[in-house]
């Protein structure tokens, strides 16, 4: 069910409802969505993508990634 389709399901069950229920369900919902809302840096995006800052240039990270790679080809056994 999509939210199209929950919205239309709870209009039907409220249409009906006196004017001083509507306004106290629309109170309520205004109410709960005061929590919900958060101010957006413009910078915020950065965390979504794992933003890396560093001294060091990208070939530089390469070759220290390399560089401490152990291969073990020991294989256990079960």
């Amino acid at each position: 069910m999509n939210r199209a389709d929950i919205a239309e399901n709870i209009f039907r069950i409220v249409k009906n409802l006196s004017a001083d229920v509507k306004l106290e369900l629309i109170s309520k919902i205004s109410h709960s969505l005061k929590g919900t809302r958060k101010e957006v840096k413009d910078d915020a995006w950065k965390k979504l993508f794992g933003a890396w800052k560093s001294e060091e240039s990208a070939e530089e990270l390469i070759e220290e990634i390399r560089e401490s790679r152990h291969i073990n080809r020991h294989i256990e056994d079960l």
